[in-house]
């Protein structure tokens, strides 16, 4: 049995992996934003603790109350946050720093929040869930890929920072899952439209948003139902890809990288000072 603190979880992906956790025995704590807006089969069976993550001062607080509850928080799954689609040059400094503040400092300050106990107790887990636009940016999320790419990488440095203290971590990248994420409570776009962009990538995606909405091809049960099974082994993966399209773009990404590197591979080991390269030969 394990203590699980979930952010993010009055529905979608956030939702499942609590019911997961709670099918599977387990003790579970969520952050959401109203807890009455809850489902009715997980309300009276989670402690609920009202928590918007972008308000850094009352994280404290919302873990304290956890940890004195069931005495600690032994996996921490930070799955709050949303999309912001358009082209990068019609988003504001504004619209972008609203997605950051969740997807990625509300993130940071969650764990920050988390890890006292953790390396107290000297074990813990933490999953982040990230997407795959977090390894492939694509026209049309460029600002949400970035906050992505953010989870992404400080999921990465999270694994030799806390190895010392037996903390594990491991990043969550879902490709599109029949969730609420396409609806207008967790996806935002520009305040301002620039009609060039009409007819170009960055757009298609835009104008796709109502077809796909409710049709994506993952299960969202199905994949917390893999999310679990992963964070209950005893060595987590760094990356777990969920969906048959984020491994095969994780192949295109790989294929890529391996064809930009290869011709200049030369060149960027010639960059060098003269004496080091002596001293490697």
């Amino acid at each position: 049995m394990a203590i699980w603190f979930i952010t993010g979880a009055s529905r979608g992906l956030g939702a499942e992996i609590a019911r997961a956790a709670l099918d599977g025995g387990d003790d579970v704590a969520v952050a959401v934003r109203d807890p009455g807006k809850l489902p009715d089969d997980i309300k009276h069976r989670v402690f609920a603790v009202a928590l918007d993550v972008t308000r850094s001062a009352d994280i404290p607080v919302a873990v304290q109350s956890v940890v004195d509850h069931f005495g600690g928080i032994e996996v921490l799954v930070n799955n709050a946050g949303r999309g912001l689609l358009g082209a990068l040059e019609e988003i504001t400094d504004d619209e972008a720093r609203s997605l950051f503040d969740l997807n990625v400092f509300g993130l940071v300050n969650v764990t920050r929040a988390v890890l006292p106990y953790m390396r107290a107790a000297g074990t813990g887990k933490l999953v982040h869930v990230g997407s795959r636009a977090g390894f492939e940016g694509e026209p049309g999320v460029s600002i949400y890929s970035a906050s992505k790419f953010a989870v992404a990488g400080i999921s990465e440095a999270l694994s030799a920072e806390l190895a010392p203290f037996e903390i594990q971590r491991m990043v969550v990248e879902p490709d599109v899952f029949r969730t609420d994420f396409l609806d207008n409570s967790s996806l935002s776009v520009p305040a301002k439209r620039i009609g060039d962009y009409d007819s170009t990538p960055a757009h298609d995606r835009l104008d796709s948003v109502d077809t796909a909405n409710h049709n994506q091809f993952g299960d969202p049960a199905k994949g917390a139902a893999l999310i679990y099974d992963a964070t209950n082994q005893a060595k987590l993966p760094t990356h777990l890809l969920l969906g048959r399209d984020a491994l095969d773009r994780w192949e295109v990404k790989v294929a890529q990288l391996a064809e930009d590197i290869a011709p200049w591979a030369e060149k960027s080991v010639a960059t060098a000072h003269d004496d080091a390269a002596a001293k490697s030969a």
